[in-house]
């Protein structure tokens, strides 16, 4: 298996990684790692949250279409005219 090599030319990031790998006492490799494993999982709970809100939305506005708001007997009088 070859490995995959990564070359940071921006110094700034490079700066940072070394900052964080300091920090946490570690490799600029395993800082690197740590840093975007956090970012991946707080992504992917942002989707996972967007989904489930935007699924509990469907299923509430599902439910309020099977119970109308107002019925024909709301709407007009006993000789079926506007109320």
């Amino acid at each position: 298996m070859s490995m995959a090599t990564m070359n940071i030319k921006d110094p700034e990031v490079r700066e940072l990684a070394l900052e964080l790998a300091r920090r946490l006492n570690t490799s600029m490799t395993d800082a690197v790692r740590q840093a975007l494993l956090e970012a991946v999982q707080r992504e992917r709970r942002v989707r996972d949250d967007y989904v489930e809100r935007m699924s509990e939305l469907a299923r509430l506005t599902h439910d309020a279409s099977l119970h109308p708001i107002l019925t024909d007997d709301d709407l007009y009088d006993h000789m079926g005219l506007p109320r």
